[in-house]
């Protein structure tokens, strides 16, 4: 079985290096592509992908209100932008519409790869420069005090993976600098959203920093755990 996915993407160039990337991934395979809004919203609603993947700047349209339609439709859809564009207003705009991740159209094969995995793990996979605008965006104030929220209880290794997330770092990436596999980070990550109560690394970023784990290492955190290893 193969992972069906839609390409949304305007210049024939990166759309076929998009095609190629994902067709040589095993296990997924792309089963239509759109070179403009028009098409795009006139038959999107004949596909039933497992991912989306969507440019902002389309030459007769915004990308954004594909990502909002087509989040309304399939509230399930993994929606990934690949865009040029990596500033606070389209990141903010994309994520706000549905998308749940975001990747720059430099980023190489593997990290698109591991990018589309995650999605499909329920992650949400995001370039390091895209990370840095959500945490300025939903950074807590000096003056404003972390909130408990019945202090949340992060393992120490729990608190790595959530850091490393914050900055960008894909799956593959934490799992090589914490010497873990990269089922076990999926696996930390998703204990993660469930103690936060979040669905999405951004959603996990805003809560931590809320609560202020982020701040302080710990913050209002219990962390009496030792490292634990795989």
């Amino acid at each position: 079985m193969s992972y069906q996915v839609v390409i949304v993407e305007d210049n024939d160039i990166t759309r076929d290096m998009l095609t190629d990337k994902v067709n040589a991934c095993e296990g997924f395979e792309v089963m239509a592509s759109f070179a403009d809004y028009t098409s795009a919203s006139a038959n999107l609603e004949k596909f039933t992908p497992d991912v989306l993947l969507v440019d902002l700047d389309l030459p007769d349209g915004d990308g954004v209100d594909i990502i909002a339609r087509e989040s309304n439709r399939h509230s399930d859809l993994p929606i990934m932008v690949i865009s040029v564009f990596g500033d606070e207003s389209h990141v903010i705009k994309a994520i706000q519409a549905g998308a749940r991740g975001y990747l720059l159209k430099d980023s190489d094969s593997t990290e698109i790869r591991d990018s589309i995995r995650q999605l499909l793990e329920g992650g949400s996979p995001i370039s390091p420069s895209i990370a840095r605008h959500l945490i300025k965006r939903f950074q807590v104030e000096p003056d404003q005090p972390p909130q408990s929220d019945d202090a949340v209880v992060l393992s120490e290794r729990e608190h790595e993976v959530l850091v490393l997330a914050s900055k960008g770092f894909s799956y593959t990436e934490t799992a090589e600098m914490l010497d873990l596999s990269v089922n076990t980070v999926a696996s930390y990550t998703k204990r993660i959203y469930g103690k936060l109560a979040v669905n999405s690394r951004s959603e996990a970023v805003y809560e931590a920093t809320r609560m202020g784990i982020m701040n302080n290492g710990s913050g209002p955190m219990k962390n009496g755990s030792k490292r634990n290893g795989r």
